[in-house]
């Protein structure tokens, strides 16, 4: 695992910036005696303080091998005690080599030696609480990353989950159309046999054009309304001059992107609660919109006000209804509404 401040450098920049208030602290504690002047002591003590910042970094890897949650705190206390003992102690050996040297460079830094030496124990307890304050400041962070990364995770689940409801509710299309196409090709196989066929033609057009756009995850709208078209070309072989179809299309809104057969139940639904319920037919009216960011469709067709409810497989609107809820979430929606002889659904989409 990356260590979590040297991983960003805006963490590791603000982590720096606070040790200059231990440079200070420490240039402060070498003077405390007056033999050192407060400018060497300023100059010893900012590389000491840059050392230890880096010195404490190595809390983190202390802070994984000891997880709050998983270990028992008298041995947590233990280990991080260990720690900061050897750190402290390698950081005052640092302290007492860099005075020695900078002695033997100039004059000017004669008493830091001395000094290093009465400050020793103070410095020490400095570094034992500083590294125990990292150790602190890295099980927060440590902290901060699980639930990071468990929100994560559950994101990615409802990301799943959300895909497989799509891909189930995609699937249940095809089949529910292909069965109600067979069903109309057996039923002309006897009176049209000529229809049958071209009907059957059509249908595996259809169905060539739906194994590239149907498996996509978004296409645009215009090739969902062409294949709309294909679909109303099969039904109108059925239906014949009954089934008229009008299209009102807004050009803009032919490059949004729509699920892949969202439209088609609805004519579908359209074709078999509507126009074939009527002796005399009836025109669908296909609308679309795009309005600023959304996107509106609208189909519109003729029904028999005093027909009897069939009962249907579940498919149909409420497929719609629950694939733009998994596509979109909130953010998508479809009414229906019938009025004065008139079935009309409306769906608003994110264009």
């Amino acid at each position: 695992m990356v260590h979590p401040i040297l991983a960003d450098r805006r963490r590791l920049a603000i982590y720096l910036s606070a040790w200059v208030l231990v440079e200070m602290l420490l240039a402060l504690l070498l003077i405390r005696d007056g033999t050192l002047r407060l400018a060497p002591a300023a100059i010893l003590a900012a590389p000491l303080a840059i050392l230890y910042a880096f010195i404490c970094l190595s809390a983190f890897y202390v802070c994984r091998t000891a997880p709050l949650e998983t270990t028992a705190p008298e041995r947590t206390l233990s280990v991080h005690a260990a720690a900061a003992a050897v750190s402290s102690g390698i950081w005052l050996l640092c302290a007492r080599m860099l005075a020695a040297a900078a002695a033997r460079v100039s004059p000017w830094f004669a008493e830091a030696p001395a000094a290093i030496a009465r400050q020793q124990a103070l410095i020490v307890t400095m570094g034992l609480l500083l590294f125990l304050l990292a150790s602190a400041v890295h099980y927060v962070l440590l902290a901060a990353e699980r639930s990071r990364d468990v929100e994560r995770k559950a994101i990615e689940l409802r990301v799943l989950a959300r895909e497989a409801e799509l891909r189930a509710l995609r699937a249940q299309v095809d089949p529910h159309f292909l069965f109600n196409s067979l069903h109309s090709i057996g039923a002309l196989t006897g009176s049209d046999p000529a229809g049958a066929r071209r009907m059957a033609i059509l249908l595996a057009d259809f169905l060539r054009d739906t194994i590239s756009l149907g498996a996509q995850d978004r296409i645009p709208l215009a090739d969902e309304l062409k294949l709309l078209d294909r679909f109303l070309a099969i039904e109108r072989v059925r239906f014949g001059e009954r089934l008229s179809v009008e299209f009102r299309i807004d050009d803009g809104a032919n490059v949004c992107p729509i699920p892949p057969l969202l439209l088609q139940p609805i004519v579908e639904n359209a074709v078999t609660h509507g126009i074939a319920g009527l002796v005399e037919g009836g025109t669908i009216a296909i609308q679309t919109a795009r309005n600023g960011s959304r996107l509106a469709i609208a189909i519109e067709n003729p029904c028999d006000p005093d027909r009897q409810s069939k009962r249907g497989t579940g498919v149909g609107l409420v497929n719609v209804k629950r694939r733009l809820e998994a596509a979109f979430g909130g953010d998508a929606w479809m009414t229906s509404s019938e009025a004065d002889g008139k079935f009309r659904v409306e769906l608003s989409l994110p264009a």
